[in-house]
């Protein structure tokens, strides 16, 4: 698998670009939008924290392990919200997708398909990935429902895994999707985009 290194990634409606620390002040505002770090299930920073947390993902950027993007509505050239590869592992050709959130004006719209589109095309088309896979906590059910609408697979929960910000101890639910699985799922999301949408 090739390394992956800071790219922009674009469709019609939103582009992907490599996160820097000018995209402090959209970020905030794209957190404020649903007051998102008020979620007990996810890990949005907090008024005043979103700086600290684009320095701790471009730390994970250089260490080798996370490749963070920020989700820019096209049309506006806004901030809408922030989505990352992860624990990279070159070796056995694996990446994961997470640390997803946007603003709540653009929850359960064309955003996060169209985005995962975009990340997965280039993990398993340009990188040479042969598993991507996600992770989420047991209680957020949105986000499981999202991972499954792409076409994951469950993989299992693993128990007992990671903190939450309220000092209490989450399940992790595990997710893949592999490289011979793609094709298909590729397919079934252009089609996902294309038709009208039903809420």
């Amino acid at each position: 698998m090739e390394k992956p290194e800071p790219v922009t990634l674009a469709a019609a409606s939103v582009r992907l670009e490599p996160m820097t620390p000018a995209h402090v002040t959209g970020l905030e505002a794209a957190a404020r939008d649903g007051e998102l770090w008020n979620l007990r299930v996810t890990s949005v920073p907090a008024p005043g924290e979103t700086a600290a947390y684009v320095a701790a993902a471009l730390k994970g950027r250089d260490d080798g392990h996370m490749l963070p993007f920020v989700v820019i509505d096209t049309a506006s050239g806004r901030a809408i919200g922030t989505t990352r590869y992860h624990d990279i592992v070159r070796a056995v050709e694996r990446l994961e997708i997470g640390y997803t959130w946007y603003g709540r004006s653009w929850q359960r719209s064309h955003v996060n398909t169209t985005a995962k589109l975009l990340l997965m095309q280039h993990a398993f088309e340009t990188l040479g990935a042969q598993l991507v896979g996600w992770r989420t906590d047991n209680y957020n059910f949105a986000s499981q429902r999202a991972i499954e609408r792409l076409g994951a697979r469950k993989d299992g929960v693993l128990r007992h895994h990671a903190p939450r910000r309220d000092g209490t101890v989450r399940d992790t639910v595990m997710y893949s999707l592999t490289a011979g699985e793609w094709p298909e799922v590729k397919a079934h999301l252009l089609y996902q985009l294309a038709k009208p949408r039903e809420d």
